[in-house]
């Protein structure tokens, strides 16, 4: 979950990236920032260096680096008295003792004599030093009453004012023709007629500009049923694939309405009062919901402002000050800058939920229903309330009634002949410990090409990173424990092909659009089907065609192996005969049916009313998508 306070850990250096170029010189990194992680070391030996690099979170021995020179296959730092160099952050809880040996398996000088501010290991600002790989902040879910965390004081650069900069856009693929074939259901009493182009919406003059100088040229199936079901005024339940331009189909139609009513920002109060409330799940999701506001409010009246953790809280109250009708935020800063008194919701209209289910799920549903009780806040019945998703279980849809009006409409948006079609899906069954090497052969092929590595926790992420620099694969991470300067420069080297390989946790498997990702590669799976088609979703979009490739380990994955099957069947893609053979002789695999639906993307009020439209031609059902229980949230 995200964090929503000043609290962030100040490195003297930051780790940006893990290039293999810049080497390692006696057991540190040499970045451009300065020497990473110098300070005095332990006792120990291999001060800072890695024991082991595939131990799990719950510190099980795994595996080794094999490079050569490392301590048990492992990297080796320089020890002994004198000065050290450490990698790594470690909380509290990660440490066992005063040995500097942790549970996962990292072993280090003694931390409590390492001198603070320079290296070594850190844990709760006691042992070791500042910095550390993967980020110097302690978890994200910490709060501000944690008084050992220095303020945040990080704010991020300016952003640019040109038109070809704010405007720059998905280059559509080979097969966004075939978008005007998807099946689409929309069930509900009453819809509205669905638009067949971007003329149709009625859209201002402002408004078609931006449309065009995105690149837009007719809508997608969730553009042409959501914007006049929006434009009417209903509230929505919206489930399409990732990469179909949800976020275009709910700001277009509200920013026409707030132009159509001539509202405008005012730098001369001290609370603001938007008329739009979007909120998301994660800081890279919401700051690029900001991107699209900013880029369709160009040279309007409409003034666009994002807050989020890990950035300086009084830098965003500052940007909020000269005008918000938009806001845009995860949870808990939102909760922050109400709490404030800096913001006002009395004046909302619309209330918008981008990966809905994730927003209404355990982790975040106390965040989300102290949001819709704040003080101010119109009742479900006086504001329009849109929720956006790639899935929907059943149990999200039913608490999602608490939060729309009962007359809401349901838009189901399938995928051409089943779901991720255009997602070249692969499976390899690859033992825990051959994954590595496995990974490394398929980068080797790849070339420059960018793609998304996925595993399951943070230090992993940065194990592998660490290793594919190693094997001179120009890699970088991102997580939850990365400190936000981090995070985006990570993202940057990534967009910009400096690093083509972005490894990384769930942070990452929702609503991020990073263009000419050809590649996604599960290196771990994850606990849950939906978390899987968030994440192979990351390539694939706008009609372009992607490649996802994902190790299944039958010692750890068997839980996952009907609904893959489903997916792929659905996908009208080859199902391995060795996935099929442990679908079928897993545990509860009697009775088992392939073509079952046994997660849901279809409304859940279908007993009581529905209906289908047709778009071109076409008697539309809903796509089968995935939907479980989430991962855990960074």
């Amino acid at each position: 979950m995200d964090d929503w306070d000043e609290g962030e850990a100040t490195s003297t250096t930051t780790l940006t990236s893990h290039n293999p170029t810049e080497g390692m010189q006696g057991g540190s990194w040499n970045t451009s920032s300065g020497e990473y992680g110098r300070g005095r070391g332990g006792r120990g030996r291999g001060g800072g260096g890695f024991k082991s690099a595939d131990e799990n979170e719950n510190g099980d021995d795994g595996g080794n680096w094999n490079n050569a020179g490392g301590e048990r296959g492992g990297l080796r730092g320089r020890g002994g008295r004198g000065r050290g160099r450490g990698f790594g952050r470690m909380d509290r809880s990660e440490f066992t003792g005063d040995d500097g040996v942790s549970e996962n398996g990292f072993r280090g000088g003694r931390g409590g004599r390492g001198r603070g501010g320079g290296g070594g290991f850190r844990s709760g600002g006691d042992q070791g030093g500042r910095g550390g790989f993967g980020g110097g902040a302690d978890k994200e879910n910490k709060d501000e009453s944690d008084g050992d965390r220095p303020r945040v004081t990080y704010i991020p650069p300016t952003l640019p004012e040109d038109e070809e900069s704010i405007f720059a856009h998905y280059k559509t693929g080979i097969n966004f023709d075939k978008y005007d074939d998807i099946m689409v259901d929309v069930s509900g009493t009453n819809p509205p007629q669905a638009i067949m182009t971007f003329d149709e919406a009625a859209l201002c003059e402002s408004l078609r500009k931006a449309v065009t100088k995105s690149g837009y040229v007719k809508p997608t199936p969730v553009q042409k049923h959501g914007i006049p079901i929006i434009s009417s005024g209903r509230d929505l339940m919206a489930c399409a694939q990732t990469g179909s331009g949800k976020t275009a189909a709910f700001l277009l139609p509200i920013l026409q309405q707030l132009m159509t009513d001539g509202v405008a920002a005012s730098s001369f109060s001290e609370l603001q009062e938007p008329e739009v409330l979007i909120v998301a799940p994660t800081r890279e999701l919401i700051n690029q919901i900001y991107m699209e506001a900013r880029k369709f409010s160009y040279g309007t009246c409409v003034r666009p402002a994002v807050v989020y953790g890990g950035v300086s809280t009084g830098h965003q109250i500052r940007e909020i000050s000269r005008g918000c009708n938009l806001l845009c935020g995860t949870p808990g800063r939102l909760l922050d800058v109400i709490g404030r008194g800096k913001i006002g919701l009395s004046k909302l209209r619309y209330f918008v939920l981008d990966e809905a289910d994730r927003m209404l799920d355990m982790g975040f549903e106390p965040d989300m229903r102290r949001l819709v009780g704040s003080p101010g806040m119109p009742t479900k019945e006086h504001r329009q309330t849109l929720m956006f998703s790639a899935t929907y279980p059943e149990d999200i849809q039913r608490m999602a009634a608490d939060f729309l009006k009962t007359d809401y409409l349901f838009l189901a948006v399938g995928v051409v002949g089943g779901a991720c079609s255009d997602v070249e899906q692969t499976f390899v069954q690859v033992a825990k410990f051959s994954k590595r090497e496995q990974l490394l052969d398929i980068l080797k092929t790849t070339g420059t090409e960018r793609t998304m590595v996925f595993v399951e926790t943070k230090r992993q992420a940065d194990f592998i990173a660490l290793y594919l620099c190693q094997e001179d694969v120009p890699t970088t991470s991102i997580h939850g424990d990365r400190e936000q300067r981090q995070r985006e420069q990570a993202l940057a080297d990534f967009r910009s092909g400096k690093c083509p390989v972005l490894v990384a946790t769930s942070v990452a498997a929702r609503g991020l659009d990073i263009p000419d990702v050809q590649h996604v590669v599960n290196f771990d799976l994850p606990n849950n089907i939906d978390e899987y088609v968030h994440r192979i979703g990351r390539t694939g979009r706008c009609g372009n065609i992607g490649r996802a490739v994902s190790f299944y380990d039958p010692d750890a994955d068997g839980q996952l192996a009907r609904s893959l099957v489903t997916i792929l069947s659905k996908a009208q893609q080859e199902v391995p005969s060795w996935l099929e053979e442990s679908a079928f002789s897993g545990p509860g695999a009697t009775g088992f049916n392939p073509s079952m639906r046994n997660f849901a993307t279809s409304d859940s009020r279908k007993g009581q009313h529905g209906g289908s439209f047709q778009d071109n031609g076409v008697t539309s059902q809903p796509a089968a998508q995935a939907a479980a229980d989430d991962d855990d949230w960074e």
